[in-house]
């Protein structure tokens, strides 16, 4: 995680989550949060999937066996965790982001919509919860085949999972509504620097 010194003083630091249906740009807006606040750290999260050639272990996740992931979840150390397509798990162990928090970092959470609202009911005031929607269901479903990465069957589940998600949109602190990238950031931005500064 972040080791960057410019953080909120001798502060404990506080939780930015950051929610949308897959295809809403949810990734790119983190990275540019990431990228224009020094004292903002991302929270790997821990999984039983195995990683991709590229992918470094406690960089871009934790990656567990199933049986360390079960044990994790026995002993109560995940603040959240999810179970996927094929059964694949992924989830937020607690210890991490308290260390982050004690240091006086921002822990951004790039997480689902369950998890998301599982972790404001444990932080309450000290996270913001932000919910990032497409413009239209039209919108979403050009921006996933634009991807070139679905197949028809997988594209139906996302949708599927994005209506569902949609679904809790009135739960969270904030929505942002991603029809232009640029005006979204500003406001995202905005948003982020006033709740850092409450």
């Amino acid at each position: 995680m972040n080791e960057n010194p410019a953080k909120s003083s001798s502060k404990r630091g506080k939780i930015i989550i950051l929610v949308a249906p897959s295809g809403a740009g949810k990734t790119t807006l983190a990275r540019r949060l990431l990228a224009d606040f020094p004292n903002l750290t991302f929270s790997v999260s821990a999984t039983t999937r195995p990683p991709r050639e590229h992918e470094i272990d406690g960089k871009d996740y934790l990656f567990l066996s199933p049986e360390e992931f079960d044990q994790a979840v026995a002993n109560g150390e995940f603040l959240e965790w999810e179970e996927f397509y094929g059964g694949k798990r992924y989830g937020t162990l607690q210890s991490g982001v308290e260390r982050e928090l004690e240091k006086g970092y921002f822990v951004l959470f790039d997480i689902e919509v369950k998890g998301a609202l599982n972790v404001k009911k444990k932080y309450g005031d000290d996270a913001l919860a932000v919910f990032i929607k497409p413009p239209s269901d039209a919108d979403l479903v050009q921006r996933l085949k634009k991807r070139g990465t679905e197949t028809e069957e997988s594209l139906q589940l996302r949708l599927e999972r994005a209506r569902m998600e949609l679904s809790y949109a009135d739960r969270f602190d904030c929505v942002i509504v991603n029809d232009d990238l640029k005006r979204c950031y500003k406001e995202l931005a905005d948003v982020v620097t006033s709740f850092m500064n409450s």
